[in-house]
């Protein structure tokens, strides 16, 4: 057989990750606040894209609602997920191709607001972008609030001064969020090269300031500084602080022999250290938190389920074809005509990925709302098992195309707010031999029996498999563990120590 080059033909099927197809897909995953960060961006580089207010009369549109009245869904033509299979330049022509109309409206369905719906069952506004630029952001009106640290040297210049003050300073980098000091006394006294009576000396004055119990080396130490602020540190105090590990283990009995007191005195003692804070610089800690913005509304109506997007994050898009026509006329080498075209075509991708992404999500809410139908109506003890391959199956989509869907996106309804994933939990066996129910359905019950049972009838793991079976829960001993714990909830030997502590 001789060795040489030469040439062969073969066919093979091969999937091609187009730039618009993996656009698509990527979108799907995203929640609708950085959807927002996502259009910003595009904006800033396709000049062709612009937001726009929508107007009363707009023509209502398919992307931002569906209705479900506890029968099949019927949702838009074709399948919603066409547009992850859209594979070359066959799909690439301008989705408007009406360059004769002096305006064009409607390019996005978020420039449709349906019949009835306002894009958030009745709370247009509430979310950020997408309203009459009024108010602006919230949080560019608040001031910064004062650190610990601030706090501490405002009192330390008026307190201290000279090498003192330097110390200080150093203690007070030293402390942690919730006002503990991390760093041992003798380093801060060898990198300053000060006496360590002066850094101690210091550290009692720090400890002097507001809030009480700052600078504190241990936990009996913080505790300790507040007695003393309420002039409560006495010797059974002193005693109690210094055995907290006794506290901690429910050890009463001992704690009384080494306090010197009685029932009712140890009592109102345990009682005088809960008034205290464990941690008081967390008072100072910033409060500035990242609201859950809902991507999903879900409401019920006369006539069913409404479930739609909450187009108050979203910024209303269109594509200024009267720009493109101007630039059009203006372009004449083909390196401009190219990037036109290019800028065009990208504008009308983002557009309809922006559409199929709508559908998309108000689908697949939709058959989570029709296959939990009993939760959004009676509550979490009625939510059924659920997997992304029942959906999936359901709506004609791919599993990972419903992952993606229900990834990072929240969803409104009476009940709350809950994550989309929440609505698909694991089977537990019915011991009846009846329908299966949902693993967070399991974990309510076990919450409800354990919060009420009395404090002489604590109950231990096994009575919990008891009591579940008898409620028709066919469930194993470490799994009724594996819940407990996962709800926050001691054994029932911690349960029951709590429980005497709190008597």
């Amino acid at each position: 057989m001789g060795l040489g080059p030469r040439l062969d033909l073969r066919q093979s099927q091969s999937l091609v990750m187009t730039p618009q197809l993996q656009q698509a897909i990527k979108l799907l995953a995203l929640s609708n606040l950085e959807i927002e960060a996502f259009i910003a961006d595009e904006i800033e580089k396709n000049p062709l894209i612009e937001t726009s207010a929508s107007e009363p009369g707009d023509a209502a549109g398919e992307g931002d609602g569906g209705d479900f009245d506890g029968g099949d869904f019927d949702g838009e033509a074709g399948p919603t997920d066409a547009v992850i299979g859209l594979d070359g330049a066959a799909h690439d022509a301008p989705l408007d191709v009406d360059y004769s109309a002096e305006t064009f409206h409607h390019d996005s369905p978020t420039d449709m607001p349906t019949a009835g719906l306002d894009g958030s069952l009745g709370m247009a506004g509430a979310g950020a972008g997408g309203g009459d630029g009024i108010g602006g952001d919230l949080q560019e009106t608040l001031t910064e609030d004062m650190s610990l640290g601030d706090h501490l040297m405002a009192q330390a210049g008026a307190a201290l001064s000279g090498g003192d003050l330097l110390i200080a300073g150093h203690i007070v980098d030293a402390l942690d969020e919730a006002g503990y000091l991390t760093v041992a006394l003798a380093d801060i006294a060898d990198r300053l090269g000060a006496p360590r009576q002066q850094v101690e000396r210091v550290l009692g004055v720090v400890q002097g300031f507001d809030p009480t119990g700052v600078g504190a080396r241990d936990l009996a130490e913080c505790l300790a500084l507040q007695a003393k602020e309420a002039d409560r540190h006495d010797p059974a105090i002193a005693a109690l602080l210094g055995h907290l590990d006794l506290l901690a283990r429910g050890d009463l009995a001992r704690l009384r022999r080494i306090c010197g007191v009685d029932d009712e005195d140890l009592g109102d003692m345990i009682r005088e250290l809960r008034a205290y804070d464990p941690k008081p610089g967390l008072r100072f800690a910033p409060s500035t938190m990242q609201a859950v913005t809902p991507d999903v509304y879900v409401a019920r109506t006369p006539k069913g389920w409404a479930i739609e997007l909450n187009n108050a994050t979203l910024p209303r898009l269109i594509v200024n074809r009267s720009y493109y026509a101007e630039l059009a006329c203006t372009a004449h080498d083909n390196a401009s005509k190219a990037w036109l075209n290019e800028s065009l075509q990208s504008a009308n991708w983002l557009l309809k990925a922006l559409d199929q992404r709508a559908r998309t999500i108000v689908k697949v809410a939709t058959e989570i709302v029709k296959q939990q139908e009993a939760f959004f109506l009676r509550g979490v003890e009625h939510l059924r098992p659920l997997t992304l391959k029942t959906v999936a199956d359901a709506i004609g989509m791919h599993e990972s195309t419903v992952s993606r869907v229900t990834s990072n996106k929240y969803l409104s309804c009476d009940r709350g707010l809950y994550e989309l994933k929440y609505f698909f939990t694991s089977a537990i066996q019915s011991a009846d031999g009846g329908e299966a129910a949902s693993a967070s359905a399991v974990k309510s019950h076990i919450g409800k029996l354990i919060a009420e049972e009395r404090p002489d009838a604590i109950l231990s793991d096994d009575s919990l498999v008891d009591l579940l079976r008898a409620r028709g829960f066919d469930i194993a001993r470490r799994t009724v563990a594996k819940y407990r714990e996962s709800l926050g909830l001691g054994s029932s030997v911690q349960r029951r120590r709590q429980k005497l502590l709190s008597r």
